[in-house]
């Protein structure tokens, strides 16, 4: 292929950008990993795999969740650090203790907008663990 100028054309189209709003989902969910977070955002059932918007940040993947069975500890306020440590112990505690064996390390999910209120703020703790355990 041979490279040559091509002089300026007219007219120069441009179109917008094709883009889908979601609207805020709940919860948002939290692993703590090396580095930071993995943070997850629950979507509307509305929407299947195919039909979801590409994210505009290529950092951003769309995976599905398959169904996992989960002991959860349910609590209000703000989540912080020592609170997300608190809650994880607390909820460790009770695992062992209705022996359910973890499989992955805990989230945290959150169900409210980030100006709620610290006592009425809905957040979970959610280990994964194995089917077929009853507590």
């Amino acid at each position: 292929m041979q490279r040559r100028p091509i002089a300026m054309t007219a007219p120069v189209l441009q179109s917008p950008p094709h883009s889908q709003k979601i609207a805020m989902t709940a919860p948002v969910s939290q692993t703590k990993q090396a580095g930071g977070w993995r943070v997850r955002f629950i979507m509307p059932r509305t929407f299947t795999l195919a039909s979801l918007p590409t994210p505009k940040d290529p950092r951003v993947t769309l995976q599905p969740i398959s169904a996992m069975r989960m002991a959860v500890l349910r609590f209000s306020g703000r989540a912080g650090p020592d609170d997300y440590a608190r809650e994880v112990e607390a909820l460790g505690a009770l695992a062992a203790a209705h022996h359910m064996t973890p499989l992955r390390p805990p989230s945290l999910a959150q169900y409210n907008p980030p100006w709620t209120r610290g006592f009425m703020r809905r957040n979970e703790i959610l280990l994964p663990v194995a089917a077929g355990e009853h507590p």
